[in-house]
Parts: C-alpha cells; sequence; structure tokens
C-alpha cells in the first residue's frame, strides 16, 4: 500500500542567522496517509505545527485546508519527492494516487 508520511514542525532551524530548509527535529508530531483512488485525509496538524515535510513513495496529488479533497488537478508530488508546505495549525492534508 502506498503511503504519504508526513511530520510536523514549529519552526526551521538557522545557521549564521539564515533560515535553513529543514525541520528543526524532533519533529512536534509524525503521522502517515494512505494513498489511493480516493482523496483521503491526514488528522488535524498539532496547536504548534507551522509546517509540515511530506513524502509520498508514489505518485500523489495533495490539498491542504480544514477539510480538504484532494484530486488529480491539485499539486502534484512525484515518488519518492519529499516537499515542505507552510499550514495552520489545525488543518489537514488531503492525499490522492495521480499515477
Amino acid at each position: 500500500m502506498a503511503t504519504l508520511y508526513i511530520s510536523e514542525y514549529a519552526d526551521m532551524p538557522k545557521l549564521e542567522g539564515q533560515v535553513i530548509m529543514a525541520g528543526n527535529e524532533p519533529s512536534v508530531a509524525q503521522q502517515t496517509v494512505a494513498i489511493g483512488g480516493a482523496s483521503a485525509q491526514s488528522a488535524a496538524f498539532s496547536a504548534k505545527t507551522k509546517f509540515v515535510r511530506v513524502h509520498p513513495d508514489s505518485v500523489c496529488s495533495l490539498n491542504f485546508g480544514l477539510n480538504p479533497t484532494a484530486t488529480t488537478s491539485t499539486p502534484r508530488l512525484s515518488a519518492g519527492g519529499t516537499e515542505f508546505f507552510g499550514v495552520r495549525p489545525g488543518d489537514k492534508v488531503a492525499v490522492i494516487s495521480n499515477v
């Protein structure tokens, strides 16, 4: 079964005053969502979460919001691709297969 891996972060680390595009470990929370032929939502992000790192092990599309629905027309990620997104606490990410 294909999976979307989600790490939630409160802030990003800095090096010599410059923000580094990486999560400040340990993450606030971690979760997974099964990727299939219908849109599936994550649990709501933590009250401390300001951005997430997502990593799918298959091609998929994502959508973010309070009650998001992913479609094959929403932003697409390649299998094995890793992306960071700014989010609001309490929001969710929805995912759907997009092969």
